[in-house]
């Protein structure tokens, strides 16, 4: 399938698809999305609210830093273990909220696992505007690769970044595990729709980011 028919197959969902070359168009493109959602909400820079979830492509993109020096945001995990759930349920609250994907079928479904929820939380609920940012390695098929690639790839990868002693952090693939204080994979969201025109914008690069 084509970028141009999985970009189709999005709008269809109410969501805005874009799809760069690379990590620093990445970057300078949420930048500009999230500014002209300030001038349209009329805030000055240290007004406009701005949170993320955990996300390795983030990382590499260079974009939570390059908000950091521009806008008012919230970093959960810059902060002391125990301050981070009440900053995350603050983060819910947010103008803008960004976060990666760990799949994205052809069809335009968005496919995410989770194990506190609180980035899944923000994706279907709260903040004004979610922005993904996705490598191409994260698009597959169908749904039934996406939960493959979701439990072969990118939860033992997350697993052993956080160090946790599961089954996929050790062998490299899902031990459908529970684990209490280790398991990531508690919640799986499929999101098809957004039921609010736009407010979910993805956009998707020509390289491989992530997990």
């Amino acid at each position: 399938m084509s970028i141009e028919s999985l970009i189709k197959n999005f709008e269809r969902a109410q969501i805005e698809a874009f799809f760069v070359q690379n990590r620093d168009m990445a970057r300078e493109l949420a930048l500009e999305i999230i500014e002209k959602r300030r001038t349209l909400c009329a805030k000055k820079p240290e007004e406009l609210r701005i949170s993320w979830g955990g996300s390795k492509t983030l990382d590499e993109c260079g974009i939570r830093e390059a908000l950091s020096e521009r806008y008012n945001t919230l970093d959960p995990y810059a902060l002391p273990k125990e301050e981070q759930n009440e900053a995350k349920r603050q983060a819910l609250l947010s103008d803008v909220f960004l976060m990666s994907a760990n799949a994205i079928c052809e069809s335009g479904e968005i496919v995410n696992i989770d194990g506190n929820g609180n980035r899944l939380g923000a994706l279907i609920y709260g903040p004004d505007m979610v922005i993904i940012v996705a490598g191409k390695n994260k698009i597959v098929p169908t749904l039934k690769d996406a939960y493959a690639r979701i439990k072969k790839v990118a939860c033992p990868k997350n697993a052993q970044r956080l160090n946790r002693a599961t089954p996929c952090a050790q062998e490299g693939v899902c031990g459908n595990c529970y684990i209490e204080g280790q398991t990531i994979c508690a919640h799986t969201v499929v999101t098809r729709f957004s039921t609010i025109k736009d407010r979910i914008k993805v956009i998707i690069v020509d390289e491989e980011l992530g997990f």
